[in-house]
């Protein structure tokens, strides 16, 4: 299809996940809170888990049971796939439970969700976010970008700072985040609906809507490889069977551009990626994470964003969440070019995540 013609085919998508910053700040239907009954039942599993002594690795939705709470945690995957995308589930007491029993707790209740997918090469299947000081870019992946004394961190490795995180999603159906302890100051989460940006790219800029369905250049650098020659390529938007998918993050775009050979990317496909961004700041949300509070996020509709912030001094106080990506058994289906990045394609699919080492 010439690009003409498909242009004049791009439509609105009309659906409850195009939603704007401003109205999701005017309503907190969005925020389910977890009642005292729900809290007594996920610290009985909890008890039971300790019992047999199931590490957190190993608990499922079977040994981990929530009878009443399970029809809620339904409705909420439920909203993640066919409602905004996004559910804030708050309350959880994360103060009362040392480490390893936060970690069930949060398996546990994720494990009627989804399936949890591993996010790195060593099989790392719950990442905790934290500040790592100034080697996280030898531990993490860095790169020469061939400026005298300059590096480009690797997305991972920036994760693991204290600076901002620029809108991007992750490689799953599902993100979610626990928050442990808060930052002293800053940190707020961003979250933004992709389908809105479509849809405002659409109205404003047609032109440049078409080529984010283009393909980009991507690095595999920091995730699976330490090679950053390792390249894929993949739109930023595309469409399924009438469902809509966006997997995007700037550094990987960015990071494909300083390596030889690559093609360059040209002047809009640059400015298609810079509106993105301007979209991006102009329709989104600015969420702040009180501690218990656990962030759904799906990926094909919603990018994500942090804002820097300042660290306690004392280590026990210091800013820390905890990540889980989650394949979803209700997922849309995704086109097939996408195998490149998530394997399996189908709806419902067991995909996602970061499986296997490259060189």
């Amino acid at each position: 299809m010439a690009t003409a013609a498909r242009q004049a085919a791009r439509q609105a998508i009309e659906a409850p996940c195009a939603w704007h910053g401003r109205a999701l700040a005017a309503r907190d239907d969005w925020i389910w809170r977890l009642s005292v009954a729900e809290l007594g039942e996920l610290d009985a599993a909890l008890q039971g888990a300790r019992r047999q002594d199931i590490a957190w690795p190993e608990i499922t939705r079977e040994s981990f049971p929530l009878p009443r709470l399970a029809a809620r945690l339904a409705a909420l995957a439920d909203e993640l796939e066919n409602g905004r995308g996004l559910v804030l589930l708050r309350g959880l007491p994360v103060e009362d439970y040392e480490a390893d029993d936060r970690k069930r707790l949060f398996m546990g209740l994720a494990a009627h969700v989804g399936r949890a997918v591993t996010q790195s090469v060593k099989g790392e299947l719950m990442a905790e976010i934290r500040d790592e000081g100034a080697g996280v870019g030898a531990a993490r992946g860095q790169m020469a970008t061939g400026m005298p004394g300059e590096t480009f961190l690797s997305s991972r490795a920036r994760v693991h700072t204290t600076g901002a995180l620029r809108y991007h999603t992750d490689r799953t159906d599902v993100v979610t985040l626990l928050c442990v302890r808060p930052a002293k100051a800053g940190g707020v989460s961003n979250i933004v609906s992709s389908v809105a940006i479509h849809n405002a790219m659409l109205e404003r800029r047609p032109d440049l809507l078409e080529l984010l369905f283009g393909d980009y250049p991507r690095s595999r650098f920091g995730e699976e490889s330490k090679d950053p020659s390792r390249v894929y390529h993949l739109p930023v938007f595309a469409l399924e069977d009438g469902r809509f998918t966006s997997h995007y993050s700037r550094t990987y775009i960015e990071a494909a551009q300083l390596i030889p050979g690559v093609p360059r990317l040209g002047d809009a496909q640059i400015e298609a990626l810079d509106l993105l961004h301007a979209l991006a700041e102009e329709l989104s949300y600015a969420m702040t994470f009180q501690a218990g509070d656990m962030q759904f996020l799906n990926s094909h509709v919603t990018y994500h964003a942090r804002a820097p912030y300042e660290d306690h001094d004392e280590p026990a106080r210091k800013r820390l969440l905890y990540r889980l990506w989650l394949a979803m058994p209700n997922s849309r289906p995704l086109p097939a070019n996408h195998a490149v990045l998530w394997g399996a394609t189908a709806a419902g699919a067991l995909r996602g995540g970061i499986r296997a080492s490259l060189p």
